[in-house]
Order: C-alpha cells, then sequence, then structure tokens
C-alpha cells in the first residue's frame, strides 16, 4: 500500500509501478478514492494500492478516513502486508511524522525518499534514516522511473520480514496515564488489526472530538476520550500538543544528522518562487494575472483550434453526402444522415477545444499555479462563509462536476463538504464548452473586438468569471441559510514550482478527449437517436404540407374561400416539435423560440445534447439543401420579417441560462450517492433550474430595456 503526506508523488509512483495512468498534479488532493494494480516481480504477483493523501492518520476529512481504514483494515479493507511510505526529499521534517505515527502502529514499513532530484546539493543520508526508523530507505525519482528497481527489491524483502521496534518517543506521564484509560475502551475491531493498542489510543486522543464527523466510533470509546480531553483542559493541558510536539520533537533532534549540510526543520521557500509569489499572491496583481492567463488560454481555444473544427466540419459534410448518396432512401438512412451523423457530429466538431482546453489545465497544474489560485481565492471565499479548500474541488470543475463532487472528500467537514457539493455544477465544466463555442461563433463575429480585447475570447473568459462569481455568491447565501456552519481557516501546501510533465500531461489529455469521445458514441449518440424520433414521427398528413388555397383559385370555382391553414414543417408536427411549442410562451421572455427549446429539453440529460439537437432540428428542418454547418445555420435563421431569429443578447440569455442550469444527470446521480439522499439532488436541481431561468430572463429583458 502506497500512503504518505498530500502532493509527495504517490500517485506518480504508482504509476511507474502498475503501468497505470491514475490522474496526478502538482497540488494536493488529487487521489479521493482508493486504487489498486498487480505488480510482477522476482517471480512473483503482489497487489498495489494507492490512497489518497493524509498529513497524519487523524482522519478528520473523508479522504483520510480512507486511508485510515485501508491502513489499518477496518470496514472490510484487508490488513496492508506493507506500507510504502513516501516522503518528499525536500520535506523531509514535516513528511517523517505521518511515517512516525505508522511505525508506531506497528505497520511494517518501507520509505520511499521522492523528488531525491530536487535536493541533488545536500541529498538525505538514506542510511542513517534507514538506521533512525530501523526500516529499509529507498531514493526515488518517480516523474522519471529512478530507484523503481530498488524499491520493489525492498518491498518484496519486506513482505518477507517482520515489523521491527517502533521508534521511542517520550512522552509526559500524564499523557500515558491518559492512554491507559483509552485504551481500556479499544473496541475489538481496533484490537484486531494486530495494531499497537497504545498507538490506537493515540490515534483516538487526536481524532475524536466535539466536533469531528467520525463514523463507527463506539459510543464507550467517544464518551471516555471526551471525558479525558475535558479534564485534560481542566487541568491547562492541551492534548494535541503534547502528542504531535512529543513526535515533531522526536524528527526534530534527528533532522539534522540525516544531511551532510545540517537544515533546518522546514526548509525556506526558493527565491525564485517567493519572487514569482509575490505576485502571483498579490491580492490585486495576483487576480489581474489570473485573468490575463485565462483571456491568452480561451484566445488560443479559438484562433488554434478554428482550422481543426473548419476540418471536421468539412468531413462531416463530406461523409454525410457520401452516405445519403450511396444508401436508399428510406428511414435508415435518415437515422445515419440525420440522427448519427447530424446530431453526434456537430458534437465531435468541438474536441479540438476540449483537447486544448485539457491541456492547458494540465500545464497550469503541473506547474504549480492552479495552487496558487486556490490560496488567492480563499481571501474571497471565506469572507462569503465557503472553506477555502473547497476550490481544489472547484478547479476540478472545469473539466467535470462528477470528479469534483468526489475531490470534496478531501474536506474535513461534512457541512463544508455538502456546500461546495451544491455549487460546484455552477462551475463552467467542459460539456458547457460545445455549447458556448457553437453560440460564440454563430452569434458573435470572430473579427469583433471591444478595447482591444477579441470579443469571442472575452466572451468565453466573461463566462468563466460570471460562473465564478456566481458560485461564490451561491455559497455565500446557501452557507448563511440552507448549509449553516462555523468557519475553520484554509491550511494549504503551496507546492514548489515544476517544470510540466508532457508525457504525463499528453495522458491525461488523452484519457479526457477519448471520455468526450466515449460520451458521444455513448450518452450522446443514445439521447440523440431518441431525439431524432421524436423530431421524425409522427408525420404530417399531406394536406397539412401543402400550401393553402389562394383566393383567386377559390373565386374560380364560384365557392367561398376555406380559411386558410398555415403550412406545418415535419418538424412541426413532431412529437418534439409539439413539445417546443408547448413550452415556447414559457420561454419567449427568455429570448428562446420553440427550436431552441428542444434543445434545451435534450440538454437535461447532457449538456453536450444542446448542440447535437440543434443539429438535428436544422438538418432535419432542411433536408434539401446543401450540407451547411449548424453554426452557420444558425446565424442565417430568420423571423417572417427577415429579422435574424437569433441575436447577440439572445445568445448571452442561452449562455447564461446554459451557465446556471443543472443539466447533467451524472452529477446529481454523483450527489445522491455523496450524500446518500435525494433530497440535496432534488433541491440542487430546482435552485439551480429557478436561478438559470430568472438570470437569463434579467438579461433578455434588461438588454431589450436597453436597446440592445
Amino acid at each position: 500500500m502506497i500512503v504518505g503526506n498530500p502532493n509527495v508523488g504517490k500517485t506518480t509512483l504508482f504509476n511507474r509501478l502498475t503501468g497505470q495512468n491514475a490522474r496526478v498534479g502538482n497540488y494536493p488532493g488529487v487521489t479521493v478514492e482508493r486504487r489498486s494494480g498487480k505488480v510482477l516481480h522476482r517471480g512473483k504477483q503482489f497487489e498495489v494500492v494507492d490512497v489518497p493523501g493524509s498529513y497524519s492518520l487523524s482522519a478528520r476529512s473523508a479522504e483520510e478516513q480512507i486511508a485510515l481504514q485501508a491502513i489499518l483494515g477496518l470496514s472490510g479493507n484487508p490488513r496492508p502486508s506493507l506500507c510504502v511510505v513516501v516522503v518528499d526529499a525536500g520535506q523531509l521534517g514535516r513528511n517523517l511524522y505521518f511515517a512516525v505515527q505508522l511505525l508506531e502502529l506497528g505497520a511494517p514499513v518501507v520509505v520511499a525518499v521522492n523528488m531525491i532530484d530536487e535536493v541533488s546539493d545536500n541529498p538525505p543520508d538514506l542510511r542513517a534514516l534507514s538506521k533512525l526508523l530501523e526500516v529499509p530507505c529507498v531514493a526515488t525519482d518517480a516523474r522519471r522511473g529512478r530507484g523503481k528497481d530498488a524499491l520493489l527489491d525492498a518491498i518484496a524483502d519486506g513482505l518477507a520480514r517482520e515489523p521491527v521496534a517502533r521508534p521511542r518517543i517520550a512522552y509526559p506521564a500524564a499523557l500515558l496515564s491518559d492512554l491507559d484509560a483509552v485504551r481500556a475502551e479499544l473496541p475489538e475491531p481496533f484490537l484486531e488489526t494486530k495494531r499497537d493498542p497504545q498507538a490506537l489510543a493515540l490515534w483516538a486522543l487526536t481524532s475524536i472530538d466535539p466536533d469531528d464527523e467520525l463514523e463507527g466510533i463506539p459510543d464507550g470509546l467517544r464518551k471516555r476520550v471526551l471525558g479525558v480531553r475535558e479534564a485534560a483542559n481542566e487541568n491547562g493541558r492541551d492534548l494535541d500538543l503534547e502528542i504531535v510536539g512529543s513526535r515533531y520533537a522526536f524528527v526534530d533532534r534527528h533532522l539534522p544528522g540525516l544531511f551532510a549540510r545540517v537544515i533546518e526543520a522546514h526548509p525556506p521557500k526558493r527565491r525564485a518562487s517567493e519572487r514569482v509569489d509575490k505576485l502571483l499572491l498579490h491580492p490585486v496583481f495576483g487576480f489581474l494575472a489570473f485573468v490575463a492567463v485565462m483571456l491568452t488560454v480561451f484566445q488560443a481555444l479559438f484562433s488554434w483550434s478554428e482550422p481543426a473544427i473548419s476540418l471536421i466540419e468539412d468531413g462531416m459534410a463530406w461523409l454525410s453526402g457520401v452516405v445519403a448518396a450511396t444508401l436508399p432512401e428510406g428511414v435508415l438512412t435518415d437515422l445515419i444522415v440525420q440522427g448519427v451523423l447530424g446530431g453526434v457530429g456537430n458534437v465531435v466538431v468541438f474536441l479540438p477545444q476540449i483537447v486544448l482546453l485539457f491541456l492547458f489545465i494540465g500545464l497550469l497544474e503541473d506547474t504549480g499555479y492552479m495552487a496558487r489560485v486556490a490560496f488567492l481565492m480563499d481571501r474571497v471565499m471565506k469572507s462569503l462563509g465557503l472553506h477555502g479548500r473547497a476550490f481544489v474541488p472547484m478547479l476540478s470543475g472545469f473539466a467535470c462536476a462528477v470528479p469534483a463532487i468526489l475531490a470534496t472528500r478531501t474536506m474535513e467537514r461534512q457541512k463544508d463538504r455538502l456546500l461546495t457539493m451544491l455549487v460546484i455544477p455552477l462551475m463552467t465544466c467542459s460539456a458547457r464548452i460545445p455549447v458556448y463555442s457553437l453560440i460564440i461563433a454563430a452569434l458573435f463575429p470572430a473579427s469583433a473586438s471591444f478595447g482591444g480585447v477579441p470579443v469571442q475570447a472575452g466572451l468565453m473568459v466573461a463566462m468563466y468569471l460570471f460562473a465564478m462569481l456566481t458560485t461564490l455568491a451561491a455559497a455565500g447565501i446557501l452557507g448563511r441559510t440552507v448549509v449553516r456552519g462555523r468557519r475553520i481557516p484554509l491550511l494549504l501546501e503551496l507546492p514548489p514550482y515544476r517544470v510540466p510533465s508532457l508525457p504525463a500531461t499528453l495522458r491525461m489529455v488523452r484519457d479526457r478527449a477519448r471520455v468526450f469521445l466515449t460520451e458521444a458514441g455513448t450518452v450522446i449518440l443514445g439521447c440523440t437517436i431518441v431525439l431524432w424520433a421524436l423530431l421524425s414521427f409522427p408525420k404530417p398528413p399531406e394536406h397539412a404540407r401543402e400550401p393553402a388555397p389562394t383566393a383567386e383559385v377559390a373565386a374560380a370555382v364560384a365557392a367561398p374561400a376555406p380559411a386558410a391553414e398555415a403550412p406545418v414543417t415535419p418538424i412541426e408536427y413532431s412529437i418534439g416539435g409539439r413539445l417546443g411549442k408547448a413550452i415556447e410562451p414559457l420561454i419567449a421572455p427568455l429570448g428562446f423560440d420553440w427550436k431552441l427549446g428542444i434543445g434545451i429539453v435534450g440538454a437535461f440529460a447532457a449538456r453536450e445534447v444542446f448542440v447535437a439537437t440543434m443539429g438535428l432540428v436544422f438538418g432535419l428542418e432542411d433536408l434539401d439543401e446543401e450540407a451547411v454547418p449548424l453554426r452557420e445555420r444558425m446565424k442565417a435563421e430568420r423571423k417572417p420579417d427577415g429579422s435574424p431569429t437569433y441575436t447577440p443578447l439572445a445568445g448571452l440569455s442561452l449562455m447564461v441560462f446554459f451557465a446556471l442550469s443543472c443539466q447533467c444527470m451524472s452529477t446529481l446521480a454523483v450527489v445522491r450517492r455523496e450524500t446518500r439522499s435525494w433530497r440535496w439532488p432534488a433541491f440542487m436541481f430546482a435552485y439551480m433550474t429557478v436561478l438559470a431561468y430568472v438570470a437569463s430572463l434579467v438579461v433578455y429583458q434588461g438588454g431589450r430595456l436597453l436597446g440592445l
């Protein structure tokens, strides 16, 4: 089992050992679930397990509880045969605290001193460290794969070796007496883990307090611990300080002897990092730098991806023409051309932008900049009642809300987790990118600029900033009404700046692109086929498709002219068209017509389905016309009076609606799983839908009043 502090390279090492491609990042909290893989070494196969990072075994947060249960073999987890403790060679003093805790428990341990390349000027003495801890210590550079074979040898040897003596830490006499009292209440499941009872009692004293939300703690043990803590407080003792201070005293006492050149327990940051952080963490210039970075990224998304998007559009149009000319006329041909190629194809064209977005985000994560953004945003978030650590999951929400909601497990309190889960879907996920890109490309000229800033890139940045501000505002309101709780300070480690690992970033981009294409080939394809059927059937009767008789023809037959019957297009007569017409009065105040209404209804399954639905609507309506890209069709759409159907104001209103509405069944499902209740997914869906409607109404009607 691979364990250790967050952001020390555990998952990178796990990938090296197992050959997997689990996601990594240069900021804490990336791993939130237990994962495993097989390794074959010396003719023997063994399972390697990667668990979330933890600063200690106090198990305050959900992911720390996952790590603790895995290490102790609780909640149905098998007891690990060996723990590989990964420590950062540049932060040895702080990282050894976790290793000392494990050794106190009597766990078999091998220490991997990772990132050894970053301390080449003064590397730790591994022999001295091994002698101190009485366990094997191996130098590794997980990013480049150095030390892998030596670590595998140490693991193989460690599996055949019994645990050795525990570190001798001098605890105060009064604390030892308290440990005896707590040890008497330890339940059988804890004692059956074959861990040292005194170490388990130490864990209970540092983990159980009046504000904890730990599950599975027996009432007798909780009562005894709270009683011991209360008695210590009355006597002016700080149990946490006594325990933590004794362990750090042990580490700090021996730390100077582990290096050729004596260093401090907590080495200072590099001077170059300090100079950069003075700008990026500045309360004013830091925000300006963040906006500049995002503006550059999104301008690149439009300018760099345009050739690839045009190529895919032309390819889809050519393929549709070939299929239509090859296959005989009929329902099957219509399904393939209009449903599959016309629907899914209009989503796939945005793949280049998705790839570029994840490439930029991956590079920013690997450099360590995203952790700075989280620290910068904490100054705003804490004033709104949202914990600063919530911004790490919120950053993940730029990719997808589902893993972002899982990442809330890094937060200590359930109330903070719940509040963060309720607002994460407001962040601009990658599923919104095709919708925004379609609207911006169709309704806002590429050559237009405002104040020297390209309008298209500026609008995309504006939508991201709008989402972030709305998320913070929603958190501030919900945190004071629906989900109340006291505020706690942010403790976030700022990782050092590092050169991005391009192979790892490209693997992440490849995996994200595969997920996008998989969804296009499964979820979106399924929804598209259903929508195609709803928009194609039933067919209108022949008389409904013929133009009404003119007055001259009626007079010629000397009969009163019948009441004129407006022509009905096939799509209007279909089930989907009737649904769009039915909800049109409700959405017309937002600037939407019945065609957009059909797209919005379809998008509640998944946001990308909106683009596929609009491709179906215009493809089915213009069957006899030459294949034209969807954005060009929307741009050319006209009302009976000849004015544009979709104006920039209507497009802005539509983007605001998509920015705020909860159009993702997967997100609702994962919130249901994490909260174990349908109450919160239902609340999320209701408040986001109402918020989206009201905000869109204000934007469109307010714009009309201003003459836009």
